[in-house]
């Protein structure tokens, strides 16, 4: 396995907890049209991006989210403009309107999710930066291409594990994403992101690992009841602060998972191995 495709042990049979809480079928359909809706919306209007209210852009972000059922906690606060490097942990499709719920951004995602329906037209035309995963020798040219987006005063945002976790568990950052917020000299803003249950336990009914599948994975969340996504919004890493990637990735780097997580895995039975042994059922997303 090649260090450009980074991957997660968590599989859906042996990391996501069966729903709990069930909302109805009737319900679960108007969400999943609800959020159709919106999307669709978000394509059609993507032309005039550059037009619209960053304000904007954020509630609507945090609609798609709501649309699906889910309710959203944001604490703490981003720079409002200029050069910025959003980083977060990577758990679920969830995460990427979170984060542009908190400041709007150029994404960085694998080339496969231009063909994902709906949602690969909304982020080609949102200005995403595609990642061919398989070519290791254009990571050079991917650093140079975000950097030079930050340099312009752009945001963009990344999950540099490089692959979705459970929440349970969490891989570590890697670092040449880093590298571009250095060689820009713009600030890194970590980001933690987190899914709860109705009773405030740490869920993993939103988590999209190994082989599920898109449509499973919204169907799911859909049918969820009382989800709660909870974005953490980490103190702001000053340019100059880290002389190199290595240590600027560790201190963006997310806290562990706090110990009921950790717990709740060994009950669950999932088995969280190192990245060398065989992880076919992982679901690699970017190296960063």
């Amino acid at each position: 396995m090649s260090g450009w495709l980074p991957t997660a042990p968590c599989t859906p049979a042996g990391c996501v907890e069966p729903v709990r809480a069930t909302a109805s079928v009737p319900r679960a359909v108007l969400r999943l049209t609800a959020l159709a809706a919106l999307v669709l919306a978000g394509t059609a209007l993507s032309p005039f991006g550059g037009r619209i209210p960053a304000a904007w852009i954020r509630r609507w972000c945090r609609l798609i989210v709501r649309a699906a059922g889910v309710r959203v906690r944001i604490t703490g606060t981003a720079p409002p403009d200029g050069g910025l490097l959003l980083v977060a942990n990577h758990v679920s499709w969830l995460d990427i309107p979170l984060l542009a719920a908190v400041r709007p951004a150029r994404m960085l995602a694998k080339a496969e999710v231009r063909r994902w329906p709906l949602a690969g037209a909304l982020a080609a035309r949102g200005g995403a930066l595609f990642l061919e995963r398989d070519r290791l020798r254009a990571l050079p040219g991917t650093v140079a291409r975000i950097a030079g987006t930050l340099r312009a005063g752009g945001t963009v945002a990344a999950f540099p594990e490089g692959s979705t976790w459970c929440g349970r568990a969490q891989g570590r950052f890697r670092r040449a994403v880093f590298q571009a917020a250095l060689d820009a000299g713009v600030p890194v803003q970590p980001v933690g992101l987190r899914y709860r249950r109705p009773d405030g336990g740490p869920g993993t009914a939103a988590a999209f690992v190994g082989e599920d599948t898109l449509p499973a994975s919204l169907w799911r969340v859909v049918r969820t009841r009382g989800l709660v996504a909870e974005v953490e919004l980490r103190p702001l890493i000053r340019p100059g602060t880290h002389p190199d990637r290595r240590t600027l990735a560790r201190a963006a780097q997310s806290p562990a998972p706090e110990p009921a997580w950790t717990h709740a895995a060994l009950v669950a039975g999932a088995q969280v191995r190192p990245l060398g042994h065989d992880t076919r059922g992982s679901r690699p997303v970017l190296r960063a």
